[in-house]
């Protein structure tokens, strides 16, 4: 399942990271993440002081590629419409959900200061990325003077998220793009021109 070159704390990592967003912390048990890495008892025991310090190196990691992916969608070509955009269609595989989005639901995780902290820390920035890059677009006249840059970006981050719950339960991304597609055409209403790709 995993490269060879990959090393032993790297396999339980990820397999953790899976098994999070799959199960859930308590549904995540230790022989579970072996199997998944497949590697021999006591490794876990060996690179790591147990299941919470596995499990918060396997949020981190999540968190970091949640940013990275992010950000790759809000730095891109454009305006501040543009590249907000560009986030909120990116490819996603919906109907898994957010990985760190899901954590927040998880009551074992919420419970602890330490794998908490993460989860808040990377949908803060995210909410504060998209707040910088609206008012950039304000700056520029993207945007009607109206527009409030950390209002609308909490909007934005709680329509992906909450687009993510509704596809779940429905079985079917189609929420998830209609919520999307909602909050694009509010931020649209909002412009100054016509946004590209509009």
């Amino acid at each position: 399942m995993y490269s060879e070159v990959m090393t032993t704390s790297e396999r339980l990592i990820e397999s953790t990271r899976e098994l999070l967003w799959e199960r859930g912390f308590t549904g995540t048990s230790p022989k579970a993440i072996l199997q998944r890495a497949g590697v021999g008892q006591g490794s876990m025991y060996h690179h790591f002081a147990g299941k919470s310090d596995l499990a918060l190196a396997a949020i981190r990691r999540t968190a970091q590629t949640m940013r990275a992916t992010a950000e790759t969608a809000l730095s891109g070509e454009g305006g501040a419409y543009d590249r907000v955009r560009a986030y909120l269609l990116r490819e996603r595989d919906v109907l898994r959900g957010c990985p760190v989005g899901r954590l927040t639901m998880d009551p074992d995780v919420i419970a602890d200061p330490a794998l908490r902290q993460p989860v808040f820390e990377t949908l803060d920035w995210l909410r504060g990325r998209i707040a910088g890059i609206l008012r950039e677009g304000l700056e520029q006249g993207e945007f009607d003077a109206e527009l409030d840059p950390d209002g609308t970006a909490a909007a934005v981050v709680a329509t992906v998220q909450g687009g993510y719950v509704l596809a779940r339960a429905a079985e079917s991304p189609a929420p998830f793009d209609t919520a999307v597609h909602g909050v694009l055409a509010l931020l649209t209403a909002r412009t100054t021109r016509t946004p590209h790709g509009a």
